[in-house]
């Protein structure tokens, strides 16, 4: 789970602010952004967005603005609500990542990874599908729910499923371009090299994020608690301990999708728009300056901030 790295230097202890005083930090924002031409960029730039970069950088505004300008640069060039399913239709052949027709029982979004599913070897394309996927998730959510659960299955993974490359952009994209949209993550009979792995990493979470990452295996008793609390086992699929044996149909998925492209607005084909994906400059850029090569540090750089942001 790279997009959980948190650089130990940058921990901080969240504030606790009133209404009163974050409606003040948000106006303090709106004051440090300016006014952007974009409908679609107008709209990224609501209060609740502007809530969420906030509490990524602990209520400091002008951080929050220098990330948040980032993040909007990005969709500019990137343009992530346009892309749409005929684009990455290949990727979702295996159900490798895939939005969930149910929700938890706190209303979030599903989100199921199956990492050890991966079919494809072009980076690009995989963060490209990523990116899809993350957006239509937060398409489906209430507007009393800004969060989503990702439900991780390591059945088949391997340390190479997913490049060194793809990690790194992958930390790019989550903690820079998505902060605080992260409600639980659940690791479901994650194999033992992936839990030394994560004995080494446990010391650079940031507490919140790692609070919202639970450890499920089947053969545990206690820990399948977890799953009855969050989901209805009537509606969570088999493979997780539910009872839905129900499974990935990509022909179904991708009319759900096209479906969903229609209500987004982005049901033509990307032709003629350049979506850059390679942020190839930013490790150039940062070798240049003498940085370091961890993950988080490539992400902080690329974000023009301090620190990764948190989940």
């Amino acid at each position: 789970m790279s997009f959980l790295f948190k650089s130990s230097n940058g921990a901080t202890t969240e504030k606790n602010l009133t209404l009163e005083e974050q409606q003040e930090k948000i106006n303090d924002l709106r004051k440090e952004l300016g006014e952007h031409s974009s409908e679609e960029i107008q709209d990224f730039l609501s209060d609740a967005s502007c809530l969420r970069f906030l509490r990524a950088r602990n209520w400091n505004v002008q951080k929050a603005s220098k990330m948040m300008k980032s993040a909007v640069k990005w969709r500019v060039s990137y343009m992530p609500q346009k892309i749409n399913w005929d684009d990455v239709a290949h990727e979702a052949e295996t159900g490798k990542i895939y939005r969930a027709d149910y929700k938890d029982k706190h209303g979030r979004t599903v989100l199921v990874l199956r990492p050890g599913l991966e079919n494809t070897t072009s980076g690009k394309g995989q963060i490209k599908y990523l990116v899809y996927c993350l957006e239509k998730a937060i398409m489906s959510l209430t507007e009393d729910q800004e969060k989503m659960v990702w439900l991780t299955d390591f059945q088949s993974w391997t340390l190479g499923s997913t490049p060194l490359k793809v990690t790194r952009e992958t930390v790019n994209v989550l903690q820079d371009c998505y902060p605080e949209r992260l409600g639980l993550a659940i690791l479901y009979n994650p194999p033992r090299i992936f839990e030394s792995f994560w004995k080494i990493v446990k010391p650079f979470l940031d507490h919140e994020t790692y609070k919202k990452v639970k450890f499920v295996y089947s053969s545990d008793k206690e820990s399948q608690k977890i799953m009855a609390d969050v989901f209805d086992l009537d509606k969570l699929d088999s493979a997780f301990g539910g009872r839905n044996p129900a499974t990935f149909e990509y022909n179904s998925y991708a009319e759900r999708m096209r479906a969903d492209d229609i209500k987004m607005g982005s049901s033509f084909k990307s032709n003629g728009i350049t979506l850059p994906q390679d942020h190839s400059h930013v490790s150039a850029d940062k070798e240049a300056n003498g940085g370091g090569s961890d993950a988080s540090s490539e992400a902080s750089f690329y974000s023009g901030t301090d620190s990764p942001l948190r989940a």
